[in-house]
């Protein structure tokens, strides 16, 4: 030991941590043995704080069934309420990617709440004969309870943020749906003109559509609000009082404001990852959706001159180092990365629910980054969505215009009147010379020219109410 470290002992032996380090010699072995991604647990403030709320919890349920003298009790619940409070998350170093099945990351929050807790009561840090990382910090809790109930609290957390910046997508699109209500575009199924629609129509889809998953989102937080803290090694509750989970969890509702409740069967519960499965599946299904969404926006902003060109992003940067004047559709285009990334982080949570054995998984620290990496960057890329790309969302209007009065898609609306053979007649003509639908089909005589520009009216061909000055079409 020197002057600039302490000594600490475990069951393998004897360790120098950093003399002013709150983590100890577990974290210092963590250190060791899992340099894998460069990432730290801190960086997920989450679920640093849901570990705290855990440990708080039990904490308070410990000292309730007098298990745990006031004096320490107090220590280690002021402790717990700092890290809640932003405190000391640079001390938790570890790699997220971790054998142990999470363990290292337990011992990390045993040790920096132990540590602080011993300073609070006057005590040097390391001086665990007055307040111990395992017998006061971790009594009647095992990794295999406490790490679980903590991912779970922090992916809650995560999906309320999601969910949030949904809903600001929502708005905006919703907004755009308002303000393109009376443009007039060709819709298209398989790349091909089918029929007119309005680009609110369009936009307003997108916001049901983000909407929806608002909805799907939020019903899958309900398996993430049932614990098994209290169940200890493998859910038999050993080493626990029997008070304990009930105590627990009801200690832990009012700390986080989430309503988490006990498990049914505890043993269950602790080797079962079917929770996290079906939330990555929604999360996934929200990333496979905000995908396609940009998709449609990249299609038809490309151009601008030979493309679509049926709308405008906001230009956030220049597109090219060799053509002058590109603009590329930056935005969208990180929104469909991190979806990417999505989709496959979500094969990375199914493998490894599948992946474990018996009474315990032991792969859930890569479930737990995986999904607060997934949940963190869609929530990033959905707020730079809306604010950066939809927000600043122009149309094309006399494009869209002319490319309706263009396009053969319209004679649809002729069919009921004059069967689909006539009006397929119409549509070859129409594409083989390049004149109007209405054009031909008034010359044909097949109607009068004032029931064909009626039926080809823009609002008409769109769905839009007809006006009250315009008559009815006569059947």
């Amino acid at each position: 030991m020197t002057e600039s470290t302490r000594t600490e002992r475990d069951s393998l032996g004897t360790r120098a941590v950093p003399r002013e380090a709150y983590w100890g010699v577990h974290t210092a072995r963590a250190l060791d043995n899992f340099a894998i991604t460069g990432d730290r647990i801190g960086n997920y403030p989450a679920l640093i704080t849901a570990l705290a709320a855990v440990k708080q919890a039990a904490c308070r349920a410990n000292r309730d069934l007098g298990l745990l003298d006031s004096r320490r009790a107090d220590a280690i619940d002021t402790a717990c309420d700092e890290i809640r409070g932003g405190a000391l998350h640079d001390q938790f170093p570890i790699d997220p990617v971790q054998g142990g099945a999470g363990t290292s990351t337990n011992m990390n929050a045993n040790e920096v709440i132990a540590n602080r807790a011993l300073e609070l009561l006057g005590h040097d840090r390391g001086s665990y004969t007055e307040l111990d990382p395992l017998d006061h910090v971790n009594l009647g809790q095992s990794t295999n309870d406490v790490y679980p109930t903590a991912v779970k609290l922090a992916i809650v957390h995560h999906i309320h943020d999601l969910v949030a910046a949904l809903g600001r997508l929502a708005t905006e699109f919703d907004s755009k749906a308002v303000e393109f209500a009376d443009v007039i575009k060709m819709g298209r199924t398989q790349l091909q003109d089918a029929v007119p629609m309005t680009l609110g129509q369009e936009f307003g889809t997108f916001a049901i559509m983000v909407r929806e998953d608002c909805a799907r989102l939020d019903e899958g937080t309900a398996l993430l609000r049932e614990c098994n803290l209290g169940g200890t090694a493998i859910g038999t509750g050993i080493n626990g009082h029997p008070d304990y989970p009930a105590l627990a969890c009801t200690h832990l509702a009012a700390i986080t404001r989430i309503p988490v409740t006990s498990a049914a069967d505890l043993i269950e519960a602790t080797q079962d990852c079917g929770a996290f499965v079906q939330i990555s599946g929604i999360v996934k299904r929200v990333a496979v959706k905000l995908s396609k969404i940009c998709n449609d926006l990249r299609l038809m902003s490309s151009g601008p001159t030979t493309g679509l060109g049926e709308i405008s992003l906001p230009p956030v940067q220049a597109g090219s180092s060799i053509m002058p004047g590109k603009v590329n559709p930056v935005i969208p285009e990180v929104v469909n990365q991190v979806a990417f990334a999505a989709v496959g982080n979500d094969m990375t949570v199914t493998m490894a629910a599948e992946a474990g054995q018996l009474q315990l998984n032991a792969f859930e620290p890569i479930i737990a980054y995986s999904l607060l990496r997934t949940t963190a960057h869609l929530t990033a890329a959905i707020d730079a969505l809306a604010t950066r790309c939809v927000a600043g969302i122009t149309p094309h209007r006399d494009h869209l215009e002319q490319g309706v009065r263009r396009s053969i898609g319209i004679v649809t609306a002729l069919t009921p009147h004059i069967g689909y053979a006539a009006s397929a007649r119409i549509a070859k003509q129409a594409l083989h010379t390049g004149r109007p639908v209405e054009e031909i089909a008034t010359e044909l005589g097949l109607l009068p020219a004032e029931t064909v520009k009626s039926l080809l009216a823009p609002h008409r061909l769109a769905g839009l109410p007809t006006p009250a000055t315009e008559p009815a079409v006569a059947q």
